[in-house]
């Protein structure tokens, strides 16, 4: 077939919009023998510049071959125009969790990353568990941030009060446009993260559940706390809103640790992280998956692979750690579970390596599971 300029010239437009690497290449697909595969963007914070925009961390998703996600802020309201942050003094970039997986050539010669005392025994770096992000990480609760109590900060304070009156004037057409985008580029938003606090008003909580529902998100996602009167609140928000509150724990958790949210409100669900529960008690965490699951209250779940305790609770590359991340997937196929089952990207990222290279390594790890 012969192309004059013309039409060499309109390919060139057509391959200029498609994203990085994915040339001619299949939308993604993450979802292996019904078990929806996706990922957390958190994943993708080696280059917060790009994570943070929509526009490139589609192309980081599309790249990875991920058809679905839990999205982070401050995505979706940046991509909104939402007003921006004043910088945090003292505070760059989202770093990796902690001390993890970096082994070096050929591995040490004791398991996991312990070490071997002068005496012949063996024992566990300190610190010896990496517990990745912290509560906070977005603007979306208008929570977190640098300064302790009794220390207002006057700048913040304007720019939380000028975020607030942007939230609640700002059309849900700009998240639906999102969406759009995404979809159309094979990537769908299951989840989106939150920080909410028990100081914002009942219009910032239909808000937020309005950006997810907007966003195509079944869910939301947070931290796990103590708190009754939150979780009661928030878990019927989420009924309002038709949606899941599905609640985040790290190494602290337990079999019954959901327990009392689930009871408090049917809205509330769980978001269990799979590695952190089993570098925190030493168990698979199946029992809790399978608890759970029958019980009709899993929202979605973490995936990572650590060891236990007793080999130092590291983030390991998957395939090294202890976590039995392929029969978990298996249990879901069997088992015809419809929630996602994410990749969190938590071990330190080789030399010479991308977060978009280590999701995908994650992606394969799950299809090869459920061949």
């Amino acid at each position: 077939m012969y192309l004059n300029r013309r039409d060499f010239g309109k390919l060139a437009v057509a391959a200029a919009a498609l994203p990085t690497g994915s040339l001619l290449a299949a939308k993604p697909n993450s979802n292996f023998g019904g078990v929806q595969i996706g990922a957390i963007t958190y994943s993708y914070r080696d280059k917060p510049e790009l994570a943070n925009d929509a526009h490139e961390l589609l192309k980081l998703l599309v790249d990875s071959n991920i058809s679905a996600i839990e999205l982070m802020p401050p995505v979706a309201e940046n991509f909104a125009g939402a007003p921006a942050a004043p910088a945090r003094q003292g505070r760059g970039p989202a770093g990796p969790g902690g001390p993890g997986g970096g082994r070096g050539p050929g591995g040490p010669p004791t398991p996991a990353g312990m070490v071997t005392n002068p005496d012949g025994s063996v024992s566990c770096p300190v610190p010896a568990i990496a517990e990745g992000r912290g509560p906070g990480g977005g603007r979306q609760g208008g929570g977190g941030g640098g300064r302790g109590a009794g220390q207002p900060n006057p700048e913040m304070e304007a720019y939380q009060a000028e975020l607030k009156k942007w939230r609640l004037s700002v059309s849900m057409d700009k998240f639906k446009a999102l969406r759009k985008l995404y979809n159309d580029a094979g990537v769908s938003i299951y989840c989106h993260k939150l920080t909410p606090s028990m100081a914002m008003s009942d219009d910032e909580y239909d808000y937020m559940f309005n950006v997810a529902g907007a966003l195509g998100a079944n869910q939301v996602s947070l931290e796990l706390n103590g708190d009754r009167a939150f979780l009661k609140r928030l878990g019927d928000f989420a009924l309002k809103h038709k949606m899941l509150a599905a609640y985040h724990y790290h190494t602290t958790a337990t079999i019954t640790a959901w327990d009392e949210a689930l009871d408090i409100s049917k809205g509330n669900a769980v978001n269990l992280d799979c590695g952190h529960y089993l570098a925190g008690t030493g168990l698979s965490p199946i029992p809790v998956l399978e608890k759970y699951a029958k019980m009709g209250r899993i929202g979605s779940l973490h995936l990572k692979d650590r060891t236990t305790p007793a080999h130092c609770s590291q983030n390991l590359s998957w395939g090294k750690g202890d976590t039995p991340i392929g029969e978990i997937l298996k249990t879901m196929r069997k088992n015809k579970w419809k929630f996602p089952a994410s990749i969190e990207l938590e071990y330190q990222i080789p030399e010479g390596s991308t977060a978009v290279a280590e999701v995908r390594k994650c992606v394969e790890f799950c299809q090869k599971a459920l061949a």
